[in-house]
């Protein structure tokens, strides 16, 4: 490990989450059926989004359900950044149709709101009584978790992401019985996806590799897992923006994020995803393309505190950094990610960002922003302090 890291983990107890069983591969969402009943599933609520319907990616597994015989009700009004009042939604209908189990099929936003559903399905209450590390005490419902994007990894992760509508913040829930017990990446179902999606969604793979491998709490097993993540992405992203039929560079992004998410699942994340999650609740803006706006920003920030490390994840993003100094090479690595950004497409600055989704990105909201970003948990593996002071400038920075 980096001495520029903190290595405090060697020696010590560290943990690593991961579903119990993974698929990757062309045809692997033929198993959906079979993967939910061995581990007790009988009648599974899917919870999916409006757009996964209109692209015919439902339709695709609900055929493989109903030539298996299962029985499933359907909640398919998951909205971008999903809210709070989502989650009350779909477990409403949870309960109604008598369902024993979830099925997931979308990218992080049908994740999440699944991972609610089971939240109050096995521990009731409410889903703001989750906010937090290890809130609940009682196992989910059986979960498959079905990727149809190549970013978010929740479908493996023990993370869920939630946005409290009344205090407009995403409620950042860290819980590791929520982590999906099959997980399926099935890059034919992902070949549909526009190519602005595929951008976002890889580069919040990569800041998911980025921020764990410079996290506080990074151990070998998740530098194995980020360094590998890195490669792939500056493989393969490109190429699934400009051809979304590329079959090699889908299933790389499966991989990639999958990776990406095995690290940060276990490692957490930094301020990249502190800042970016208030975006997301202030103006519902995509969650994949606020951490690629932020992420040169935070890391320029982070260098002095994690130069070797920068300096290796520069060389892993295709830049020749042998003979620099850690200094310049560490420098080399924000000069690639942003070299990637405008390559597959991403806005210059929050807002453009803005504009692109008929949003207002305003100056005002920023201290509250801040106070909100400096609450948020993934914010306490930052591999540096990060000032009040410092998060406002970042901010003013990125707009």
């Amino acid at each position: 490990m980096s001495s520029d890291v903190k290595s405090m983990h060697l020696g010590k107890i560290t943990s690593f989450f991961i579903p119990t069983v993974t698929l990757v591969g062309e045809h692997s969402a033929a198993q959906i059926p079979d993967r939910l009943r061995i581990i007790g599933g009988k009648k599974p609520l899917v919870v999916t989004d409006e757009g996964i319907v209109a692209v015919g990616i439902l339709k695709q597994v609900t055929d493989i359900l109903d030539a298996s015989g299962m029985v499933y009700a359907i909640y398919d009004k998951t909205v971008p950044n999903p809210t709070d009042k989502n989650v009350e939604e779909a477990f409403g209908v949870y309960r109604h149709e008598k369902c024993d189990s979830l099925i997931t099929l979308g990218g992080g936003s049908s994740h999440d709101c699944g991972k609610g559903v089971g939240f109050l399905a096995s521990n009731g209450g409410k889903i703001h009584d989750y906010e937090g590390v290890d809130k609940s005490t009682k196992p989910f419902p059986p979960y498959v978790a079905v990727n149809t994007t190549a970013g978010t990894a929740s479908e493996m992760t023990r993370f869920c992401i939630i946005t409290d509508t009344a205090r407009k913040v995403k409620m950042a829930i860290v819980d590791w019985r929520c982590t999906p017990s099959v997980a399926i990446n099935d890059p034919l179902l992902m070949m549909g996806m526009p190519p602005s999606l595929t951008a976002a969604t890889g580069m919040d793979a990569l800041t998911h590799a980025v921020e764990a491998y410079v996290s506080t709490a990074a151990t070998p097993m998740t530098d194995a897992c980020s360094e590998k993540a890195m490669e792939y992405i500056n493989r393969y992203l490109r190429r699934a923006v400009a051809n979304g039929r590329d079959m090699e560079a889908r299933e790389g992004m499966c991989y990639a994020q999958y990776l990406a998410g095995m690290a940060f699942n276990n490692a957490s994340l930094g301020h990249v995803h502190a800042m970016a999650h208030q975006l997301g609740g202030f103006y519902n803006l995509p969650h994949g393309e606020c951490n690629a706006i932020l992420l040169p920003h935070v890391s320029e920030y982070n260098l002095i505190a994690a130069r070797r490390r920068f300096g290796r994840i520069a060389k892993l993003l295709g830049e020749r950094v042998d003979g620099l100094s850690a200094n310049d090479a560490s420098r080399k690595a924000i000069e690639a990610i942003r070299i990637l950004s405008k390559d597959v497409g991403i806005p210059d600055g929050l807002v453009a960002l803005g504009k692109r989704y008929g949003k207002e990105v305003r100056e005002e909201d920023i201290p509250t922003m801040t106070a909100n970003a400096q609450k948020d948990a993934c914010g306490l593996t930052n591999p540096r302090t990060m000032t009040d002071k410092a998060v406002m400038e970042i901010y003013r920075a990125a707009l």
